[in-house]
């Protein structure tokens, strides 16, 4: 295997611009994208449901949760300072693992990608219901499937125009998101501790209130860790975007510490907040309910005039950018997929705006899924579609981490950022994914989705052996590679 730090002449003058993306997204832009896909349905709407199973304890699941992550985004960030890769840390196990395993991870987050954008748009549909007239028994007479059309329209809209245009849109609709959790936390913060004339602040009684904080007990709140880290699922579009930035070294660094200290701080404070002001046994009764966040409730309960359909308008844009966001993701995915042979080669051809049109109108497929079990009235969609994405990320956060450990041995001192603690950072984040992982023993989600994801990998490990392994294309590998050290060396 050549080594990482060799570049070639001006690998970017070789590529045709149908297959080279564009360099246009600023600093800003990244982390925003990050915290797009990050700063959504998971903590605005699953939140209900892991506050049922933990309880206030929750709040620990929140901070062990942001722990993992900020393993999984440092160790990445340090990575993709190095090597800002189109494909991300999918094309850095290429390298540093196998094209096997570069491939695995790829379809896996690919997979990932998909269903997210899927939930994310249900979500969508669901928060519009909350405004819609209902009928004699009590149903929105707003069809959720036709919601999820609409706000589907608007993201494939987005993300066929030029990426620097999509960085700009990304960049709004997550800074309105960012700002919204920020005023919810200080709201929040006021009424618990000062009240309103209508509602006595409750101060942290109800953290024990009603049981205790760990009412269900200590391994409920380990269970409750599935839920809890879908809500940070995103965070490795870091990573993604490294391809499409102006200056990656620099928006990198930047962005990798910026969106650690802000998730931590978010989820924190935010669920906080909900479990202060909502008795947590109230607050859990939403986990299943699609049309009411526990965010939503929390004003709701106060009698706040007005405050809760602008909290539902501000939850809504949350779901909208976090779709748009994995939209983006699977796209660029499959694009290197294609690029380096692993995917049909259809896909790696980009429009005239240099963005890949084609991959993105497939990566669209799980907009379709969602819409069709909608439709057909399936039960749990939500549900059954978070179970399965996180599978697949657990999968993929364990891949990345375990190639940081390989990179590590093997780098050579041209990055700009390192994380801190290097590999015992990747183990304790690992022994984290594992310790989630393992909760497939006694989640019912967790186990249908290992029922799902186990025979697909299977699947994609024969097609692999079969099929893959002699059309890849190992050059563009590092092809890819050394275009990426051309650009970061020019700061480009």
């Amino acid at each position: 295997m050549p080594d990482p730090s060799a570049t070639a002449p001006d690998p970017a003058s070789r590529l045709p611009d149908d297959r080279r993306l564009a360099r246009s997204l600023g600093h800003g832009q990244m982390a925003m994208i990050a915290m797009g896909s990050a700063l959504g349905t998971g903590l605005f709407l699953g939140s209900g449901g892991a506050i049922a199973l933990a309880g206030p304890a929750v709040i620990v699941c929140f901070a062990a949760g942001s722990l993992i992550a900020a393993c999984i985004a440092l160790c990445m960030g340090e990575m993709a300072s190095r090597h800002p890769v189109r494909g991300g840390f999918g094309t850095l196990a290429a390298r540093y693992l196998s094209p096997f395993w570069g491939y695995l991870t790829r379809w896996l987050y690919w997979i990932v990608t998909v269903a997210v954008t899927g939930t994310e748009l249900v979500a969508c549909a669901a928060y519009l219901q909350y405004w819609a007239p209902t009928d004699a028994a009590g149903q929105p007479v707003l069809d959720l499937w036709v919601g999820i059309l609409i706000f589907a329209a608007i993201i494939l809209v987005i993300n066929v125009t030029s990426v620097g245009s999509f960085g700009a849109i990304e960049f709004v609709l997550s800074s309105i998101k960012v700002i919204a959790v920020l005023l919810f936390i200080l709201v929040g913060l006021f009424l618990v501790f000062f009240g309103l004339p209508s509602a006595p602040a409750p101060g942290l009684a109800n953290l024990t209130a009603d049981g205790g904080f760990a009412p269900n007990g200590w391994g409920a709140v380990w269970v409750a860790m599935w839920v809890v880290m879908f809500s940070f699922g995103g965070i490795e579009l870091l990573s993604v975007t490294a391809a499409e930035a102006k200056d990656p070294s620099t928006s990198i660094r930047t962005a990798a510490r910026t969106t650690v200290i802000r998730l931590a701080f978010f989820y924190i404070l935010a669920i906080t907040v909900v479990v202060a002001l909502v008795p947590w046994k109230v607050a859990s009764g939403t986990g299943d309910d699609l049309q009411m966040s526990p965010f939503v409730m929390v004003f709701d309960r106060l009698g706040v005039p007005g405050a809760a359909s602008i909290t539902n308008l501000l939850v809504l844009i949350a779901a909208l950018s976090a779709a748009n966001a994995n939209l983006y993701a699977g796209s660029r995915m499959l694009q290197s997929l294609a690029t380096d042979g692993m995917a049909p080669r259809f896909f790696r051809t980009l429009s005239a705006r240099r963005v890949p049109a084609r991959a993105i109108l497939v990566s669209s497929a799980g907009i379709v899924l969602a819409a069709v079990l909608a439709f057909t009235g399936v039960a749990g969609v939500f549900g059954y579609m978070m179970s399965l994405v996180m599978f697949s990320v657990l999968l993929v956060w364990a891949l990345i981490l375990i190639t940081y450990v390989v990179y590590h041995r093997r780098r050579d001192g041209l990055e700009v950022f390192r994380a801190p603690g290097g590999v015992v950072t990747a183990v304790v984040g690992l022994v984290g994914v594992i310790a989630v992982f393992a909760t497939v023993a006694v989640v019912p989600e967790m186990r249908l989705a290992a029922t799902v994801g186990v025979p697909a990998v299977l699947v994609a490990v024969v097609l692999y052996l079969t099929v893959v392994r002699r059309r890849m294309d190992v050059s563009a590998i590092e092809e890819a590679f050394a275009e990426a050290d051309a650009m970061r060396t020019r700061g480009a």
